[in-house]
């Protein structure tokens, strides 16, 4: 059934589906990674798509920037689409010391400063944080993969430009770093009883001054989506 944000038919998503921020990045995994992979979704440009990878069927649908719209979509991926497990793969900007340029971070759980956990009307503050199947797979294919990667705690921020400067604080409590989507996914998941993870990749070292080039991105996000899509086909055949 057709959203007011999705033109899909139900069934037309797998149970598992990735999502990157970037519709062009959604693009590109689907032409690169699927077989026979069609196009579900063209709503705003977020596009999606399902196909299959090494004979398991994936999905793959953007979520734009933001809580706002990774609230929206997974919730509908959730709730309307029957989707039950999603690995938001994006970048990160890296907080914590140990934390390097084209590493990975796998995020246990997130801090942040929304007022998303608001609209539940909870007696205290909520805590999002993965689903441990997703969470023990990704480990898993992590390690097999190769290259560095970190598992812990992010930030998810509503603020991409932060005036108050406030990076340090977090580092304080070893949070790994920052990104602005994972929180609501991860709350979206845990009312709508689903699975969700998210995988990033550093792309920058705010405190340090340091950024990889477009070219080291490139790179890294492969690794970053070959993780993801090899988490995903192992959940599958749980």
């Amino acid at each position: 059934m057709p959203t007011p944000h999705n033109s899909a038919e139900k069934g037309d998503y797998a149970s598992t589906v990735l999502m990157p921020g970037d519709p062009l990045r959604a693009q590109f995994i689907a032409e690169k990674y699927l077989d026979d992979a069609e196009c579900v979704n063209k709503v705003r440009g977020m596009l999606g798509f399902t196909g299959y990878y090494k004979g398991t069927r994936l999905s793959v649908q953007s979520s734009g920037m933001g809580m706002p719209s990774m609230g929206i979509y997974s919730h509908e991926l959730f709730e309307i689409y029957d989707v039950q497990n999603i690995i938001r793969i994006g970048t990160a900007g890296a907080i914590a010391g140990k934390v390097g340029l084209r590493e990975m971070i796998i995020a246990v759980s997130c801090s942040t400063n929304s007022s998303y956990a608001l609209q539940y009307g909870l007696p205290g503050t909520y805590a999002p944080t993965a689903s441990w199947k997703l969470l023990s797979a990704a480990v898993k294919a992590a390690e097999e993969h190769g290259g560095a990667f970190h598992v812990g705690n992010i930030l998810t921020s509503d603020a991409f430009y932060d005036d108050a400067g406030s990076l340090s604080v977090w580092q304080k409590m070893n949070v790994l770093g920052i990104e602005m989507e994972s929180a609501a996914l991860y709350m979206n998941a845990a009312r709508s009883g689903r699975d969700a993870l998210t995988i990033l990749t550093v792309s920058d070292c705010p405190l340090r001054g340091l950024e990889t080039t477009a070219e080291e991105r490139q790179t890294t996000f492969i690794d970053m989506i070959e993780t993801a899509l090899e988490t995903a086909a192992a959940v599958e055949k749980i």
